[in-house]
């Protein structure tokens, strides 16, 4: 991974022998493997699903609740049999997928670990949005289900929260490409997400003008069948907000009805919608190699 280029960053990093924005080189690392039943329903279903959680992230959000994952090279080195064996392993257990969280940095790995597992459930692909149209092309090859945040429509949130004032036309642009390529998402007879697009928003506290934008666009880019939609009330503060006060508290009841309102009035039918007392660090694994080796 020479000159990197899988993420709108684009840092252009040797990986062999340094590492890139997202905090790690070119070696897989994974912090955890096991079944996760904290998803919405379609995707954890009554087995769980199967969650591999990679180190680092292109994107680095100060208020991320994996933060001691995102943030460093925390987790066990796999080559892509290693990670093979990894996927084998959690179908075997039953999961009803395998649900790739964050795994960006290390696209090839991770495809080559596919190719050689040819897992029969579904892969996953759980990621921040911050992608590029070529990195989303190559995953479509070997994975049916795309997991992605919207976390923003407004750049000067993207700015300040994340250091990506082009978050929401990298994210609208990767997630338009998703759709194209899965098509509408497709439910199987047990209420499982076989195919298609799950979009994910986490309203932030103080942010109610960004929460109103992004269901606004995908209210306004998709039609009924096309995408599910979550809106999540989850934001827990985790990590230093010393320099992001407004974000050192959970959610208002206030401000969650008005994010409600908001999706009543988009149109959006298909989805989910979190309760608010879903905050808290309850939901938030163990990043202590489960999984991983053995």
């Amino acid at each position: 991974m020479s000159e990197c280029r899988l993420c709108p960053r684009a840092c252009g990093a040797d990986r062999e022998r340094e590492r890139g924005v997202c905090r790690v080189d070119g070696r897989i690392l994974v912090a955890r493997a096991a079944p996760h039943y904290g998803e919405e329903p379609c995707i954890s279903g009554e087995r769980g699903s199967g969650a591999v959680f990679f180190a680092g992230c292109p994107l680095g959000c100060v208020y991320c609740q994996n933060y001691e994952l995102s943030r460093g090279a925390l987790g066990e080195t796999l080559t892509p049999e290693q990670l093979a064996a990894v996927f084998r392993r959690l179908e075997a257990d039953g999961v009803h997928n395998l649900n790739l969280v964050t795994g960006t940095q290390f696209v090839p790995g991770i495809l080559e670990a596919l190719r050689l597992a040819a897992p029969a459930v579904p892969a996953v692909w759980n990621t921040s949005g911050y992608e590029t149209i070529g990195t989303i092309r190559a995953l479509a090859e070997r994975v049916r289900i795309f997991l992605p945040d919207l976390k923003y429509a407004l750049p000067e949130s993207a700015a300040r929260y994340s250091r990506a004032a082009d978050y929401p036309a990298a994210a609208m642009a990767a997630v338009r490409e998703m759709v194209r390529l899965t098509g509408p998402f497709v439910l199987g007879d047990d209420g499982l997400l076989r195919s298609g697009v799950l979009i994910r928003h986490l309203v932030l506290p103080g942010q109610l003008d960004n929460t109103r934008a992004v269901i606004g666009w995908v209210g306004e880019t998709f039609a009924p069948g096309e995408v599910l939609f979550s809106l999540m009330a989850q934001y827990t503060p985790c990590g230093d907000l010393s320099r992001y006060p407004e974000l050192d508290r959970t959610l208002t009841p206030e401000e969650w009805d008005e994010a409600l309102a908001a999706l009543e009035d988009s149109g959006i039918e298909d989805g989910y919608v979190q309760e608010l007392s879903a905050a808290g660090e309850e939901e938030i694994p163990a990043f202590d190699g489960t999984g991983v080796t053995g």
